[in-house]
């Protein structure tokens, strides 16, 4: 919703790994994988969007005040109607 025309999010999935929680529920309630990140966010809190020059900056300014911040993925020009990839 919130991406540019003519772009695409590419989410490194090995970024993370999922709480317990997610795992249990994807296997009680037999929900595709594709479905569980449409429907929950797998232990990702908040997603900041920022130019690649800034990453390291960011990153190192949020880990310094307490957050957990990582990079999970990349935002790249695409004519894919497929707005996000899980990778």
């Amino acid at each position: 919703r919130v991406l540019p025309d003519n772009t695409q999010a590419v989410i490194d999935e090995s970024s993370w790994q999922w709480p317990e929680v997610f795992n249990w529920l994807q296997t009680a309630g037999n929900v595709e994988h594709h479905e569980m990140y449409r429907t929950f966010n797998c232990g990702v809190g908040m997603i900041i969007a920022l130019p690649a020059p800034e990453v390291d900056k960011a990153l190192a300014l949020l880990n310094a005040n307490g957050e957990n911040a990582w990079k999970i993925g990349i935002i790249k020009a695409s004519d894919s109607e497929q707005r996000v990839v899980i990778e």
